[in-house]
Parts: structure tokens; sequence; C-alpha cells
């Protein structure tokens, strides 16, 4: 009995010192540019052809044009490089792709983006990128909207890879 007792006490003490270090654990808080992911489906049951992921930088109040630097590679979007995986081999602007994960850069322009789809993965930003080993450039007109788009966003309609931060405007066909 007493045996019984000395271990029921030492499991209960076990496991009051296991739920402090629980109580202890810090975790950051939100991320100030968010990660989000867009898929492109050509129906709500259909399977993918294209999915992208990518972190969301804010404007809070700065203008969108000086935060993408013209003329310059740009990671599109924050933190780690932009992803993009087609499930399938697939048109990108009038280039055929092929199936596979890629990273998405982007050179902004005034008139025109320059839209690089390059075969190196994991990169931190666009420091690391090497022209060499893109697999597509696509040049497509930038335009103006009406409305400001507060945190840059990624996202598939109409047969086009759109994407909009503050009052520009871009987009991409694709297709199988």
């Amino acid at each position: 009995m007493k045996t019984t007792r000395l271990i029921s006490t030492l499991a209960f003490a076990f496991m009051m010192l296991l739920s402090f270090n629980v109580e202890a654990q810090k975790f950051s808080g939100l991320d100030k540019s968010p990660l989000d992911v867009s898929y492109y489906k050509t129906s709500r049951n259909a399977p993918p052809i294209a999915r992208v992921i990518y972190s969301r930088p804010q404007l809070k109040g700065r203008d969108a044009n000086t935060l993408t630097q013209k003329d310059k590679v740009w990671r599109t979007g924050a933190n780690e490089s932009t992803e993009i995986t087609f499930y399938s081999d697939v048109n990108f602007g009038g280039d055929t792709i092929k199936a596979g994960t890629y990273s998405l850069f982007t050179i902004p322009g005034d008139k025109e983006w320059t839209i690089i789809i390059n075969s190196d993965l994991n990169a931190w930003g666009s420091y690391s990128y090497k022209e060499k080993n893109d697999v597509a450039r696509v040049k497509v007109p930038a335009t103006k909207g009406k409305d400001s788009v507060e945190a840059f966003s990624i996202t598939f309609a109409d047969g086009s890879m759109h994407m909009a931060w503050g009052t520009i405007r871009v987009a991409v066909p694709v297709s199988k």
C-alpha cells in the first residue's frame, strides 16, 4: 500500500512538473507579414492547377511604388521568396512551364512588370537570386486600380494570376 501511494505521489509530482513546463513556453506574436496561400482551380472540386505560397507585406500608410524598387528583382512579397507550384505543365504568360515547384520573383516597373519563374528554392528574399536559374521571364502590363489593397495579394481568377498592392495591378495568363 505504501509503495502504491509513493508511486502515485511521484507520478502526480512528475505530471505537475510537466504542466509547469508547458505553461512556461513562449510563443512569438503574429508575423507582421503573415503567410498566405492561393490556389488556382477551375472549379471547387477540381484538382489544383497551381499554388502560390507567399508573405503579405502591409502598406501601413506607405506607398507600394516606393516599397517595390523599380527595375530591381523583388521577392514578390515579404520574408522568404514566394513559392509557386504547378501541378501539371502550364502555359504561363506564353511560356511553357513544366510541372514542379519554383520561386516567383518580379521586376516592378512603372508601365510593366517582369514576372520570373526561377528554379532556386528556399531562399530568403531575393538576395541569392541567380538569373541563370530562370525558367521563364514574362513581361506584363502594370495597371492602376481604383481601390487600394492594403496587404500585398495574389489570387487566381479568369484564367490569370493577379497581383495587387496599393493601386498596382498585374495579371499573368495561366492555362493548362
